[in-house]
């Protein structure tokens, strides 16, 4: 099975280099000081899962041609038309695109580039960021991929590529009700962004403040609703999980959003909050907070592009 990995970032990097780490047909799609980097270090990942130095193979886009079983694409939402472009020679007829975006959105703009029949459902839980020299370095305990068809017949197909997967040194995981994974990690995703971004502060610092719980819960209940409304509420379980862990006084976690803005980079704000209220608004759901939420990110967008006119 013939594997491309959209650039050697944090999260390409880091399953791409697990699975060439135990010999899996994988090729990295870089720009050309990557390309020399891993020439000359290998790919570094440092993990609590064990660390790796892997030698890879790369490929430049002008030297792109054939075409691959599966791409792993796990860009930034907002580098998405390029990615597109930059992958194009290697979609076949029988290529399946594996995007790791947040969201769901990115997926109408995958289908309209190349047929929804070749486009999987995927997501994965990992905390990794690119050192100074272009390690991996993986920041948790997790390192979940998963993965799923949205239509039957990706199924075989997604079986073959659970058994690759199954031999790396990451937790894989096949799902065959791949949207409802999505909308899950999403409602967790939205919720933790919305407020952790809006008041600059970790959930245990919001939960220890005299309403930070409620309004954590208040913006959870809007998420699950706008899920909800569009066909894939979280169960039960997944809902009372989410609670725990965005109101643990103790948690020290804060969205990866915040981390950007706080280096006044750029943000998915549209992807993650915007899309959310979009579709809540498109069901008549009254979602204030995701609203406060927004416009907050709104105004950091426009006071960070205006600071580097």
């Amino acid at each position: 099975m013939k594997i491309l990995i959209l650039g050697a970032g944090a999260t390409g990097g880091y399953f791409g280099g697990r699975l060439a780490a135990v010999g899996a047909d994988v090729k990295f799609l870089v720009r050309e000081k990557r390309a020399q980097q891993l020439a000359d270090n290998g790919l570094v990942i440092e993990s609590p899962f064990g660390n790796e130095q892997t030698r890879v193979k790369t490929v430049l886009a002008d030297q792109l041609t054939a075409a691959h079983d599966v791409i792993i694409v796990s860009c930034k939402a907002y580098d998405l038309n390029s990615a597109i472009d930059a992958i194009r020679p290697a979609v076949g007829p029988s290529t399946l695109v594996l995007p790791l975006l947040n969201g769901i959105k990115h997926l109408d703009t995958l289908d309209a580039a190349f047929g929804a029949e070749h486009v999987l459902g995927g997501s994965c839980h990992l905390s990794v960021t690119l050192g100074e020299n272009g390690e991996i370095r993986h920041l948790n305990q997790l390192h979940l991929l998963t993965f799923g068809p949205r239509t039957p017949s990706q199924l075989p197909q997604c079986r073959k590529i659970l058994e690759v997967f199954s031999a790396a040194n990451f937790e894989p995981k096949l799902r065959e009700d791949m949207m409802q994974a999505m909308w899950d990690k999403w409602v967790l995703l939205a919720s933790l962004a919305g407020l952790t971004c809006l008041f600059r502060a970790s959930v245990g610092e919001i939960s220890a403040t005299p309403h930070g719980r409620g309004l954590m819960l208040a913006l959870i209940e809007e998420c699950r609703s706008v899920a909800q409304a569009n066909g894939h509420e979280p169960s039960a379980d997944h809902m009372a999980n989410i609670a725990s862990l965005l109101t643990d006084p103790s948690s020290k976690v804060v969205a990866s959003m915040l981390r950007d803005m706080q280096k006044n980079a750029r943000i998915e704000a549209d992807l993650i909050i915007g899309d959310m209220l979009a579709r809540g608004e498109a069901a008549g759901l009254k979602t204030p907070l995701l609203s406060v939420a927004a416009t907050n990110l709104a105004c950091y967008e426009a006071q960070r592009v205006a600071s580097e006119a």
